[in-house]
């Protein structure tokens, strides 16, 4: 099924709020005991992770606010640097909560791996580096 699309789309993008409802009329408001919302729809973009890589080296930093330093594992496997964190939190009651990540990000071959680091800053930042390899055939200035 083709949708025509107005010539000039409107600044925020498509209002989606507006076309879906029409389209699936069932899913509007709420359904059943679920509330729903055209956002659900839309993937969240990555916000909690970054990665950068120039001339000064390889950093990768990942939002780890709400697990504590032992909860966290780094690891390199192959071409890739592997995070994975696990918090379980006891609560009152018979359950208890879970929360749990694993993210992987590839190394680049001009990276020193055996030279990689990691460390959580104080306010909940995984911070994972490691410099550029050293050009075999470049010699120091003197």
């Amino acid at each position: 099924m083709d949708f025509i699309l107005p010539p000039t789309m409107p600044a925020g993008g498509i209002p989606w709020e507006k076309v879906l409802p029409p389209l699936i009329p069932r899913l509007n408001g709420t359904y059943g005991q679920y509330n729903w919302s055209p956002k659900l729809l839309i993937p969240e973009t990555d916000n909690a992770s970054s990665v950068t890589c120039d001339d000064s080296g390889f950093t990768v930093h990942v939002d780890v606010k709400h697990f504590n330093p032992e909860d966290l594992i780094v690891k390199v496997i192959g071409d890739f640097v592997e995070v994975q964190g696990k918090h379980e939190e006891k609560k009152n009651g018979p359950g208890f909560t879970t929360r749990q990540f694993n993210r992987r990000y590839r190394i680049p071959k001009e990276v020193d791996t055996m030279a990689l680091e990691s460390a959580v800053s104080p306010d909940g930042i995984l911070i994972i580096s490691a410099p550029m390899l050293q050009a075999q055939n470049s010699t120091p200035l003197t």
